[in-house]
This record gives C-alpha cells, structure tokens and sequence, in this order.
C-alpha cells in the first residue's frame, strides 16, 4: 500500500477519537486562517469602518442636536500611547468575524457531517444556508440598537457634565452587541436542526412557549449591555417571533414525517399501534385431489431376520 493511500471512510460515519480531533484541529485551523485573512485585509480599511462604527454616537455639532441629547454628548477621546493599535486589531477582528460567517459556519457544518445520516447531510446544507442570513440579520439589528444604547448609557451622566468616552469602550460594546445578536439570532434554528434530527417534537417545543418566552426574556435583560426596556426588547421580540416560526416549521415536519411513517413520534419505550380490524375471508378454491401415494415394494425374508436380530 502506497503512503498516499488512504483508509477508506465508514460508510456510517464512525470515527477514533483520534481521527475526531484531528478533524476537529484540520477544521479549527481552516476557520482561524480564513479570520485572520479577512482580519489583514481590514486592517486597511479599519479607518472607513471605524467611521461606520462611531455614527450611532451622539454628536451635538448643530442646536437641534444640542436640544435633541440635552446636552449630553459624548467627547471622544483616546488615551493611552497603545490605544489606536489596540483599537484597529479590534475593530479588524469584528469585521473578520462577521465577514467570515459562511466560512466557519460551513466548517461547523463539516465537522457534523459525518455523524449523520444522508437524508440528515441534505438537512444539515438547508441549515447552513439559513445561518447566514440569520447571523447577519442579528448583527443589523444590533448596530441599528446602537444609537438607543449609547443614549440611554450617557444619560446617566450628572448634569453639566461633559462625558469622555474612549472609543474602544464603546467599541466593546459593540463587537458585544454584534456577537451576542447575530449567535442568539441561530438559537431558533438549532432547534428546528434537533427537530430535522428527531431529538425534538414539535408539539413539545409548542409545550415549552411559556419556559422559552420567560427564559429568552432573562437572557436579553442579562445580555443588553443597557438597562433600559427598550434595549431589552429589542433583542428578546425578534427571537420570541423566531422561536414561534421554528415551533410551527416543526409541527410541519412531524406531519410531513407522520404521513410517511406512522410510528415515526413514538418514544423507544412506547409500543406501535396494532391494527386489529377484522378483514372479510375470501371464499374458499376448490382444490383438485391428489392421486394416491404408490404401494411399497414388498420387504425381502432376509431382511426381515436383520432387523429381528437389532431388536
């Protein structure tokens, strides 16, 4: 056998655990290296996104936006000797990280792969394709909270006060936000991902709203870097819309599922239905006789003293 050969794969998909880690380590490696690339390219253009970043802040450069913040605005102001390139890694490393979801989702997607069935795999692509948008869709709603945040944050401040903000402050708050909104945006599509999988029903999803309304409420009032209600909702409503359009995706799956298989929703301990109605007999066919079977031929005199003596 060649060096170059390789074993072939399980047709089911088992693995050692060593093959596991090193797919785990070929796939790591493959998202970090496509991050840091982007991260290079960003570093170019860190100023033009920088500039992105800084406009939800409030700027008090004509009378209407004087009386429009109160007074409260903030002054930028960096400090420290380290803090511009401190400033430009993070900024870069945001856009990399938000730039480069279809290449470390699908990687996610890889590593998965092979411990699924092939009906499963076709699932597992539909899965990745909605991940993107759904990421992105959180990173918009999160820059577009932006400006209440700051706002909100600012208005603590005492009066006849100027506040200084350095900008990586605010820009940890940002990459915060963008993270925490575009991962809690995938959180319904990795339960309709264990419903496709059957690890869920959809009926027990639907049985669960009031736990998943209550506890994606608590995790945006700990998440909302404000504490203000605004901020709040505005995290938990799109992800009580999305759990509810998951939930019925679900309930259609388990239909779909149903009609092909009547057994499909039963737990490994519950028995399958038996069908226990009586069907109509047909009537009887008639049925030729058989000949009669040949007479045996005759025993011979010295076989019958053989078999005397045996007995």
């Amino acid at each position: 056998m060649s060096k170059s050969s390789k074993p072939p794969k399980d047709p089911e998909g088992r693995m050692a655990l060593t093959e596991h880690l090193r797919e785990l380590r070929s796939r790591l490696v493959k998202s970090v290296l496509a991050i840091v690339l982007m991260m290079i390219v960003a570093v170019f253009y860190h100023r033009q996104i920088e500039t992105f970043l800084m406009q939800p802040l409030p700027k008090c450069n004509t009378p209407a936006e004087i009386a429009s913040f109160k007074g409260k605005c903030a002054q930028v102001s960096t400090i420290g000797l380290t803090t511009p390139f401190t400033l430009t890694l993070k900024v870069a490393l945001t856009a990399a990280l938000v730039a480069t979801v279809p290449v470390w989702l699908y990687q996610l997607w890889a590593f998965i792969t092979p411990g699924l069935h092939k009906h499963e795999r076709r699932y597992a692509l539909g899965f990745l394709t909605a991940g993107v948008p759904l990421f992105l869709a959180g990173v918009a709603c999160a820059y577009l909270l932006l400006p209440t945040t700051v706002q909100v944050l600012i208005s603590f401040a005492p009066d006849n006060t100027t506040p200084i903000l350095p900008p990586e402050n605010y820009i940890s708050i940002a990459t915060r936000l963008v993270l925490l909104f575009g991962a809690a945006f995938e959180f319904p599509l990795l339960l309709v991902m264990l419903n496709f999988g059957g690890v869920l029903s959809g009926k027990r999803l639907l049985g669960w709203w009031r736990g998943m309304i209550m506890g994606i409420t608590v995790f945006a009032a700990f998440a909302s870097p404000s504490a203000d209600p605004v901020s709040m909702l505005a995290l938990a409503a799109p992800i009580w819309v999305l759990y509810f359009v998951a939930v019925g995706i679900s309930l259609l799956n388990d239909r779909r599922r149903a009609r092909r298989n009547p057994d499909a929703g039963l737990d490994d301990e519950e028995a399958s239905h038996l069908d226990l109605s009586v069907e109509q007999v047909a009537s009887a066919e008639p049925v030729g006789a058989s000949t009669a079977p040949a007479a045996p031929a005759p025993v011979p005199a010295a076989r019958h003293e053989q078999m005397d003596d045996i007995t």
